[in-house]
This record gives C-alpha cells, structure tokens and sequence, in this order.
C-alpha cells in the first residue's frame, strides 16, 4: 500500500478514536464501563472474522506471537480498566487531555531508554509542541493545580504509560500479521472481561436499548475499534512505533470538533491553536513534506 495513503487512513482511524469519546458519552446512560469495554471488543472480534476470511489469512501463530498476545490483552485490559477508572473518579477533561499528550510522549521516551538512545532536539521540540497543543485545546492553564494533580488522576498517568507498551509489545510480533495479531488480542480481552465483570443479564437488557444505542455500539466497535485500531496496529508494521504514535495528537482536537457537532459544544480559539500546534508537531515527527503527502510533489 502507498505510504501517503495510509497516511490518510491513520488520520481517519484518529478521527475515528475521537468520535468514541463521543459514543462513551451517550453510552454511559445505557451501560457501565465494563459492559461497554466487553460489547466493544466482543464485536469488534466478530466484525473482523470476515475480513481475515476475506484477505485469506492464516489463523496459525507461533509460541512467541501466542506470548505476546497473552501479554498485549492483559494490558489492553488494564488500559481499558484504568482509564474509565479515572474518568470515574479524577477529572475526566484534563485526563483525557493528559493521556494522549504523554503516550506519544512515553513512547519516545520509553524507546529511547531501551534502545538507550538520546531523543534529538527537534523531535524534543515536537513533542512539546504538540503537548502544548493538546494542552491547549482542553484549555488545561485555567484548571486548578490541586484539581489537576490530585491523587485520582494517577489512573491517566498510567494509562498514558499502558498504552505505548501494548504498542512496543504489539510491534514484536514481527511474524504474524497485525490483523490477525490484533484479532486474538480482542478475543482474549473480551473473555477476561467476560470472565471477571459481566453479569448475563447484559444479554437480556441489550434488547430493549434503542436505535441511538445501537447506532453508537457501531461507531465505537466497528469503525472505532476494528477499523481505527487494526489500522494503528497494521501501521506500527508499516510507519514504525514512534511515527504511529505520533498521530495519536489528532484524537483530543477531532473529538472536541465531533462534540462540538453532536453534542453542542463550543469550539473556542483555543481549540483552533491547538489542533494546528498538533498537526505541525506530527509533521516534524514523521518527517513529512506536506505538498508530497497530498501528491503535488514526487
């Protein structure tokens, strides 16, 4: 596949993670997080078995992919746990804001230290600018510092940790495909979800939900979940880990634009400076020339 295609396919499976904050949002009046985090994964799982079928792929993996993906679920797990946790319990605005500042961050960070590299000065420089930038869009210099940093918002700091490592353990699997990878990360996520926080009447109420239910359990599971995070995944394979991560400073200004549009609510300046601070930020970090990703360049 092009290189400037699947550019445009990681920003769609962005824009596609920011609309599911706009679905956690409407879904929470119907179910908890823990039903959420099953159904979501539950189907997903199922979504992707055509496609796997369809593009012939084996189903066979070997003991080392079969370890890593014991490992990738047990932290996806935890990530899903942690972050409903501290949208629960902490401030779910700055959270969200400091969770997907610091994974491309810790990304960098974590590599660096195991490959015991030094980060260069403009990709230091462009880290900061794109945590400026998210920063800025949730509006966080208005916040109070004991709000901010209080104990419960130690859930977002894990979770902004958790993340890059189910990427860095997700990018080992060098011998099995990321579909298929990803596709047995789901399964056993959602029988560990299953197994520990599901009561069976879920299956008895799901019925009586409504179309918007059932509208949102799609957007979040389907194009959310099988598309956005199979391209996140198939793309630590074809970009790099660090390359892929960086686009994760797109998900904090698309969701502020879709809940603007489905939710009312206001887009500010603030937003505005901060979705181009993140858009410059990724350009420096991927070494991208803008008039060669939209093709008037060869």
């Amino acid at each position: 596949m092009n290189k400037n295609l699947f550019y445009i396919l990681m920003v769609l499976a962005m824009i596609f993670w920011g609309v599911s904050w706009v679905n956690v949002k409407i879904l929470s009046s119907y179910i908890n997080e823990y039903e959420l985090i099953f159904l979501r994964m539950g189907i997903s799982f199922f979504s992707m078995i055509p496609i796997l079928y369809f593009f012939k792929l084996s189903f066979k993996i070997d003991f080392k992919a079969l370890f890593l993906i014991l490992l990738a679920s047990v932290v996806l797990v935890l990530y899903s746990l942690v972050f409903f946790l501290g949208v629960q319990h902490g401030t779910a605005g700055f959270g969200g804001a400091l969770v997907t500042t610091l994974i491309p961050i810790n990304t960098f960070i974590i590599l660096a230290i195991i490959k015991k590299k030094t980060i260069s000065l403009k990709h230091s420089f462009a880290l900061i600018l794109g945590g400026f930038g998210v920063l800025t869009m949730l509006n966080v210099w208005n916040f109070d510092f004991n709000e901010i940093f209080s104990k419960d918002n130690i859930y977002f700091l894990i979770a902004s940790i958790l993340w890059p490592i189910l990427t860095i353990i997700s990018s080992k699997a060098v011998k099995t495909n990321p579909l298929i990878f990803t596709f047995y990360v789901y399964v056993i996520s959602t029988f560990v979800i299953y197994e520990f926080f599901i009561d069976n009447s879920l299956f008895n109420r799901i019925y009586d939900f409504d179309l918007i239910f059932w509208l949102n359990i799609f957007v979040i599971s389907i194009l959310s979940t099988t598309f956005a995070t199979s391209i996140y995944f198939v793309g630590i394979t074809r970009l790099g880990t660090n390359e892929v991560s960086s686009f994760i400073f797109l998900v904090p200004s698309s969701a502020l634009i879709l809940s603007a549009i489905f939710l009312d609510e206001k887009i500010t300046y603030n937003t505005i400076l901060g979705t181009i601070c993140t858009i410059i930020a990724i350009y420096i970090l991927n070494n991208l020339n803008i008039f060669k990703v939209i093709g008037l360049k060869k």
